[in-house]
């Protein structure tokens, strides 16, 4: 599953993948210029989730 939406994050331009040829197999991702873009918006989502979401057994 998580490869999978990693496949279609790359797929839409938000993150590049670096493959490196080593035993054991090692891939990176890095969010692209595209991906960085968003930055803002992670901030909103964090923000609202702390002011409205808490994690179980917190106040909100």
């Amino acid at each position: 599953m998580l490869t999978q939406q990693l496949r279609k994050l790359e797929q839409e331009g938000l993150v590049e993948r670096t493959v490196y040829a080593e035993v054991p197999p090692k891939v990176e991702y890095a969010l692209t210029a595209k991906g960085l873009a968003l930055e803002p918006v992670f901030e909103q989502i964090i923000i609202w989730g702390r002011r409205h979401g808490g994690r179980p057994g917190e106040e909100s």
